[in-house]
This record gives C-alpha cells, structure tokens and sequence, in this order.
C-alpha cells in the first residue's frame, strides 16, 4: 500500500518490482478506513471488494417461494441473474464440477444484445467486456458477407459477393468460454451447486423433488431446465417414448477450428480474414469471424448427410477425410480448411416442436426447450430472451400458488416465435448450401429480410402481453386454461 494520502484520496497504487508498470484504482473513502483499522490485509479487502458482485444480485431474498435453476450455461445464468433482481431464493445446479462451455465462437444479434441490457446493463457490459467485432471500420454494421465458396462454370466463380447483411449491431461475437466467465463474477457466491446432473423429478402440485445422478434430493416450489439439448428434464416431463423429447439429426454436420489472426491474414488477406464471411456450396458452407479482440478467426465448416450413424454427437476424423469433404472447392475456401488442425465432426441436432414447454411446477428454457442449428446464429440470444421473459414473471407473482400461471403465461408468449426459430434454422442452412435455388439475385432477395423477425422484434412489448394477462388471472378474470 502506497502510503496513506494516496488511500486517504480514495486512490490505491499497487507497485510490482519494476517501477515501470503499477496498477491503480480508484475505490470510495470507505476502503481506506477499513485498511487502516486492519480489518483484513490490504490486497485481500481489495480483491474481495473488486470481485463483489454489483447489488442488485446480492439483495435478501424476500419471496415466498423458491426456484430450482437447472443448469449453468448461458441461458441458466441469465435467468438466475434476472430472478435474483426480484428477490427469489434462487439456486443453480451444474452438473460439471465447474462452470464451463463447449464450443468456441457464438454470435448474437441486435435482438440479444437488446436482452441483455434489459436483464442488466452489467450482463451486457459481460458481454461488451470479451466481445469481438468486425475489424475494418467499414464493416463494423455488417453481419457477414456471403459469397460463393466454389466455381460453377458458367455461373458464378468463388469469391464472388452475393449479399452484404447489415444490422446495427454488425457482426458481435465471443468466446463462450469467456461469456461465461464474465457472467459468473456477476452471481453471488452460495448460489451454484456443482456436481448436480438432474436425472428425473416428481411434482405432487405444491413441490417438486428433484433427483440427481449422485442419489441425492432436493425440494423446490419451482424448477426450471436449462440443461440443454440433450435435456433429461425434457424427457421427464414429455415421456421417454413421446418423439419430441429428444433431438434429432438435422441433416448437417460440421467441422470447428480456431486459427491464430496473423496466420489467417496471411493466407486470405486482411479484408476476409477480419470480417464475417460465408462461403456457399452445393451441400456445404464455411463461415468465419473474429473472436479473443481479433486475435483469433473462428471457422465453422458445415457439410450434409442423410443420416448420422455414430452414438456419438463429435467424433475424431482424419484430416484427409476433412479435406475430401471439400475437395473441388475454390482456392480460399480450401486455405481455410487447410488452416484447420484438428478436425473433429459435430453432428447438428434440433428439436421437434414440443408441445409445452411446461407442465404443473417445472418448465424448460433455452436449448432445452427449443433447441435449433446455429444457421441463423440466434439460438443463445433466443435463451436469453427466454430468461427476461420467464424471469421477470415469476417476479409479478404473488406466491407459490401462480407459479403454474407464469408458466402458462411464458409457454404463450415464447412458444411460437422460438419454435420459429427452429424451423427457419433449418431453411437458412439449406439456402447457404444451395438447396433452395442457386440464382444470386433470388438469394440476396431472400437475405435482405430473412433476419427481420429476429432482429427487429419488441421484447419488452412481449413482456407487457404477459404482464397483462397475470393480472387478468390475479383479478379472476381469466382462468389458467385461457392462458
């Protein structure tokens, strides 16, 4: 600590052996006088009060139920950081011993971006805090340039530019991986339990017990499945033998790679390497963006197949087999493949639409609800949009009693245009592989508004349809079954 004026000023100076770097911050008059009473040693009650999450997530509890958050992905963050603004007694359960992602880069539109700040500005400055945009000033409002991949004699040669999508958000992409990491410093500690796999659950009407892989129990008012795509919750809830309750093969599947910047630029040039792109192909289609502030182009190359035969969603191919996969195709497309070094295979599965999304106290939310493929690169911005939602009417209730109201009244307000999602998912892909026409003009045309419903959609006025119709229902003038 570097003297006591400076502290006194409310201004912290921290020096490492050399005097050419120090780190300072700026802390209320209140830090200086816990310093000088010793309640704790300096760096310690620094990095405790730095590392705090902001109050609005660490409020008392003051309701008279309590909420079961099953899992801690992105949607199972959100939602939680949503419910603890209204004070319900929240806890999440992971089934990893840690938080954690799969996947690498994820994009979100203006549409998630707008969720975000509606649940907290703190959950989009997470975002903002790791976010990557296009690089060159004059494509920052472009979402992706797509371009033909491959030469067709006669029609079109690679590389040339079919659309330029634009939104006024651009291209806004991250790491999952370090989403996830700025949205945890945002939760409280004592609020995530690890090492919890929900397996099954019984609901008597008034309580849910949840039962996890490791034998235990646990009661909740209300439980909400944020565990994925390959939810066991979903099951549960739709029976095992019902079709809807597990995902099924898309018919695309795709290889993932990470490529250092500078080795990118050097292969495809400034321009391609540093701004979103999408190459089409006949059954096939490379994306890529920036993600880690440019320092990093993301690389999804996606393939068709009538069938997936492998238990196994990501499998371990040879490189020569990735190769083949896209033999033929022009010089760029095959740099980038080129560039790829460990090719692994993801299978792209979705969800047949579920009939509900809830049943009695428990209810499900974000992949687990409407899983869908990554074309139109809205899926974890729609789980966001799920945790507003649902968040924010659980905290218009009065009591356990009208948690199956809330249900109800977000199973109505959020089926349709997620389950939307998931259709129109599948024809983006197959426009980006030529399987709908291959004529450019037709394929800009159909560009131009494709994203329109996504993007440009009133949330906080769908939020208001479902405040409406809670208190229709708390006045008695509507009865749940209406809902």
């Amino acid at each position: 600590l570097r003297g006591t004026n400076l502290a006194r000023g409310g201004l912290l100076c921290f020096k490492k052996p050399t005097k050419t770097h120090q780190t300072c911050f700026l802390l209320d008059y209140y830090l200086y006088t816990f310093c000088n009473h010793h309640v704790s040693p300096p760096h310690l009650l620094l990095k405790s009060l730095m590392m705090t999450p902001p109050p609005e997530f660490c409020q008392p509890p003051n309701r008279s139920f309590n909420v079961a958050v099953v899992g801690g992905g992105i949607a199972g963050l959100t939602l939680t950081l949503q419910l603890l603004q209204h004070r319900i007694p929240t806890i999440l359960y992971e089934q990893a011993s840690k938080f954690g992602e799969i996947g690498a880069g994820v994009s979100f539109g203006p549409n998630a971006l707008k969720a975000m700040s509606l649940i907290s500005p703190h959950v989009r400055q997470a975002f903002e805090n790791q976010a990557t945009y296009n690089q060159s000033e004059d494509h920052r409002n472009v979402w992706f340039e797509f371009r033909y991949g491959e030469t067709c004699e006669g029609k079109h040669r690679e590389g040339e530019l079919i659309y330029r999508l634009a939104c006024e958000t651009g291209q806004t992409s991250i790491h999952r991986a370090h989403f996830l990491d700025e949205l945890v410093k945002l939760l409280p500690d004592g609020i995530a339990k690890f090492g919890k796999r929900a397996v099954a659950y019984e609901d008597d009407g008034t309580h849910v017990l949840l039962k996890f892989q490791d034998g235990t129990t646990v009661t909740h008012d209300a439980v909400i499945a944020c565990d994925g795509i390959k939810s066991k919750l979903r099951c549960v809830m739709l029976g095992d033998n019902n079709p809807a309750s597990r995902a099924v093969f898309s018919g695309k599947y795709a290889y993932r790679g990470l490529i250092p910047m500078e080795e990118a630029e050097q292969l495809l040039g400034d321009e391609l390497a540093r701004n979103s792109q999408v190459y089409f192909g006949r059954h096939g289609h490379i994306l890529t963006f920036s993600i880690a502030k440019g320092k990093i182009m993301n690389v999804v190359a996606f393939r068709s197949a009538d069938e997936w035969k492998s238990n196994d969603w990501v499998v371990s191919v040879k490189k020569e087999d990735m190769l083949k996969d896209f033999e033929g195709w022009g010089e760029k497309s095959q740099k980038i493949i080129q560039m790829m070094q460990k090719p692994d295979v993801w299978a792209l599965f979705d969800h047949p639409p579920s009939p509900t999304y809830y049943q009695g106290r428990v209810c499900l939310l974000g992949d687990a609800a409407h899983a869908s493929t990554p074309h139109k690169g809205s899926g974890a911005g729609m789980a966001i949009e799920d945790a507003y939602v649902l968040g924010n009417l659980l905290g218009l209730i009065g009591g356990p009693e009208e948690i199956e109201m809330a249900f109800a009244t977000y199973n109505k307000t959020r089926k349709e245009r997620s389950q939307r999602l998931v259709v129109d998912s599948r024809e983006q892909g197959q426009l980006y592989e030529l399987e709908s026409q291959d004529d450019p003009e037709w394929i800009a045309n159909n560009l131009s508004t494709r994203m329109d419903w996504v993007w440009k959609y009133g949330l906080t006025q769908e939020l208001e349809r479902g405040r409406r119709d809670i208190e229709k229902y708390q006045g008695g003038l509507e009865t749940r079954a209406q809902l």
